[in-house]
């Protein structure tokens, strides 16, 4: 079996909302000009994608424009409740 890497000093891990030990890991790799987003489970890591750092900016748009939408669709959620 392979030897597990250490994980880099910039990145960052997020739990998954299902639970079952899975997981989101994103770190930084400067020195080769990528952001490594892995799926892990179990501590194994299923899959992963490497992402040139010149496309981060897009793929950071398309979280924020969803996340606006998010919000626009709670708030008026919110307000319908409490006209109804």
């Amino acid at each position: 079996m392979p030897a597990v890497r250490p994980f880099p000093q910039q990145g960052s891990i997020f739990l998954d909302a299902r639970g079952d030990d899975r997981a989101l890991r994103v770190s930084w790799h400067e020195e080769s000009g990528l952001v490594v987003l892995s799926l892990w489970r179990d501590n194994v890591c299923a899959g992963s994608f490497r992402l040139s750092i010149d496309e981060v900016p897009a793929l950071i748009e398309l979280l924020r424009a969803g996340l606006v939408r998010s919000y626009e669709s709670a708030r008026d959620r919110l307000s319908s409740a409490e006209t109804a």
